[in-house]
């Protein structure tokens, strides 16, 4: 695959501003990563399950990635909070800003996007 492609991942339906993330796999720079997409203000992102404070995933039960008041990506076991948005860092112990993965959406459907360091996992 030498070209960037669009994977469906879900139905749009299925990711609900400020609920439970959608969980895909993805090989990024080589390595087999979680990643995880989120509706924020009706529009839907998506980044590696990655903390950029230590490289382990942020989910503290399967799909949960906000806070309890609904307003930011947080890390279960360091407390690094990230814009939904953006995944930028917003506090704590964070060194720089999540992976974002490239997304879309039409026809009910969201995709996520291949780029030159990110491209789907098969078996």
């Amino acid at each position: 695959m030498s070209e960037e492609a669009a994977i469906p991942l879900c139905r749009s339906a299925d990711l609900v501003d400020g609920g439970t993330a959608v969980a895909f796999d993805v090989v990024y720079c080589g390595q087999t990563c979680r990643a995880f997409a989120v509706r924020w203000q009706g529009t839907p992102h998506a980044y590696l399950n990655r903390c950029t404070h230590v490289a382990m995933e942020m989910d503290y039960q399967e799909g949960r990635f906000f806070d309890d008041t609904g307003r930011w990506l947080l890390c279960a076991t360091h407390g690094a909070a990230y814009e939904p948005d953006t995944g930028a860092c917003a506090g704590g112990p964070c060194r720089g800003g999540l992976v974002r993965i490239g997304l879309s959406e039409s026809e009910g459907v969201v995709h996520w996007h291949t780029a030159w360091n990110l491209r789907p996992f098969t078996f």
